[in-house]
């Protein structure tokens, strides 16, 4: 019978190298923040993230096939600990309190399960409502006809 090699306990699988601990893992600021962006965004009742000036860069870059996946996400990064600040725009109508409740507890989830850092905050901030487009039915009347009835 053959003996298992040493377990790595920080990710616990078997590594069967004997220096498998040896090292260290630095996980970019960057990275950090585009993990925080996909949960926040994967939240219903998330429309967007990032205030109007980087929301019309963003639309820049979408029309150029490109995303920053960090648009709207500062991260402060310590050794073992990550604080977060998010600047969101929420879809209408859904409860702004439990929006944000919920992308608070989306971005604690990811970074404790996928970054393995401890939370210290996440901070929300909504800073607009985006209120769907009813384009077909529109009350505007076509260009150039009279708005009222004359005589």
């Amino acid at each position: 019978m053959s003996t298992p090699g040493p377990i790595n306990t920080s990710i616990g699988r078997t590594t069967g190298h004997e220096n498998a601990n040896a090292g260290k893992t630095t996980i970019e600021d960057g990275v950090v923040a585009k993990i925080a962006g996909l949960a926040a965004r994967d939240v219903p009742g998330v429309h967007a993230l990032g205030g109007g000036a980087a929301r019309a860069l963003g639309a820049i870059r979408g029309a150029l096939n490109s995303r920053d996946l960090a648009q709207g996400v500062g991260v402060e990064v310590g050794d073992t600990q990550v604080a977060v600040d998010l600047t969101i725009v929420a879809e209408y109508p859904v409860s702004l309190q439990g929006v944000a409740a919920d992308v608070r507890e989306a971005v604690y989830k990811a970074m404790e399960d996928l970054v393995g850092l401890e939370v210290t905050e996440v901070n929300v901030i909504i800073n607009d409502v985006h209120i769907p487009s009813e384009d077909a039915e529109s009350t505007e009347p076509p260009v150039g006809e009279p708005r009222v009835q004359r005589s």
